[in-house]
C-alpha cells in the first residue's frame, strides 16, 4: 500500500514539474505564439528616444514680468510688540495725481479715521502722485495687515466718492520694511517727509519749504523751526499718533535731525527699492 502511494505521489510531482517548465517556455517566446504569429493585440512597440523641449529650469523660463510688476509675494519680515515699519503703497493710474487740494480733505478723513487701531498706529505719511508713503508702528504682522486694510479700504471709497468713480484705487499689496536701527529708520523718515524733493516736485514757498501733502507740521524732528513762522496751527484733529516705539521716537535721532530741503538718496538695492518697485527708475 505505501508503494503505491509513493508511486501516486511521484506522477503528481511528474505532472506538476511539466506544467511549470512548459509555461516557461512559452514566456521565453515573448509576444509571438508557438507558430510565430503575432498575438493580436500583444505587439510590441518601440518610442522613439528624442529629448524633452519643455518643461523643467532653463533660461527664459517662466511667466515674463511687466515693467510695473508689484510686490513680490513672498512671508513679510516677522513684526512683533511696537516695531516700526516703512510702508509703501502704489495706486492705479486711473485715480490720477493725489497731490491735489481737493483731494486732501478726503484723505485726512481716511487718516484720522484708522490712525490707530488694534495693533497699528500711523506716526507719519507723505502723499506723492501715485503712491503713499507711511511710517507706521506695528504689535504684530497680523496688526499691521489689518491696519492697512482698514486704511486703504477707508482711503478707496473716499478717493472714488470724491472723484466720482467706482473700482480698483491700488494697484498691489503694500510694501513694507521693518526697521532694525536707528540709522535705517532716519533714512527712512528722511524718505518720507522729503520724498517731495526726491521726485523734483515743485513746494510752494508759502509752507516755508515742507511739503503740505505730508504730515510735516506734527514731524518734531526737523533741523529747524524757522519754517513754521506765519503759519497758522492746524484746527482739525491732527491725523497722526504719536510713536511709541523706542526706535521711532527717540533712537534715529542719535544721526541728527532731518534739514527742511535735505533731499533723500537714493534707496539702496535692499532697502527700500522704491524707485525700481514704483517704475521710477533713472
Amino acid at each position: 500500500m505505501s508503494e503505491l502511494l509513493d508511486i501516486s505521489a511521484l506522477i503528481i510531482y511528474a505532472r506538476f514539474k511539466f506544467l511549470m517548465s512548459h509555461r516557461r517556455s512559452r514566456s521565453r517566446r515573448g509576444p509571438e505564439g508557438a507558430r510565430g504569429r503575432a498575438r493580436p493585440g500583444r505587439a510590441w512597440k518601440q518610442l522613439p528616444l528624442r529629448p524633452r523641449t519643455w518643461g523643467g529650469a532653463r533660461d527664459g523660463a517662466g511667466r515674463k514680468k511687466s515693467d510695473r510688476a508689484g510686490v513680490p509675494h513672498r512671508p513679510r519680515a516677522l513684526v512683533k510688540t511696537k516695531t516700526a515699519v516703512h510702508v509703501t503703497v502704489r495706486l492705479v493710474r486711473e485715480v490720477g495725481s493725489l497731490r491735489r487740494f481737493k483731494l486732501t480733505p478726503a484723505m485726512r478723513a481716511a487718516f484720522l479715521r484708522t490712525k490707530k487701531k488694534a495693533g497699528f498706529r500711523l506716526c507719519q505719511f507723505s502723499i506723492q502722485r501715485d503712491h503713499l508713503h507711511f511710517a507706521c508702528e506695528a504689535d504684530s504682522n497680523q496688526g499691521l495687515s489689518r491696519g492697512m486694510q482698514g486704511l486703504e479700504i477707508s482711503v478707496a471709497k473716499r478717493l472714488n466718492a470724491k472723484l466720482g468713480r467706482t473700482g480698483k484705487v491700488f494697484a498691489d499689496r503694500f510694501h513694507a520694511v521693518v526697521m532694525t536701527s536707528p540709522r535705517q529708520m532716519r533714512s527712512a523718515l528722511c524718505y518720507i517727509m522729503n520724498n517731495a524733493r526726491r521726485h523734483g516736485e515743485r513746494l510752494d514757498p508759502e509752507y516755508g519749504g515742507v511739503d503740505p501733502f505730508s504730515s510735516a507740521w506734527h514731524f518734531d524732528g526737523w533741523s529747524h523751526e524757522r519754517w513754521r513762522q506765519g503759519l497758522s496751527p492746524p484746527k482739525q484733529e491732527a491725523c497722526v499718533v504719536p510713536a511709541q516705539s523706542w526706535l521711532l521716537s527717540e533712537g534715529w535721532r542719535r544721526h541728527g535731525a532731518i534739514g527742511v530741503t535735505e533731499v533723500p538718496k537714493k534707496a539702496r538695492k535692499l532697502y527700500p527699492t522704491r524707485e525700481e518697485w514704483l517704475g521710477m527708475a533713472e
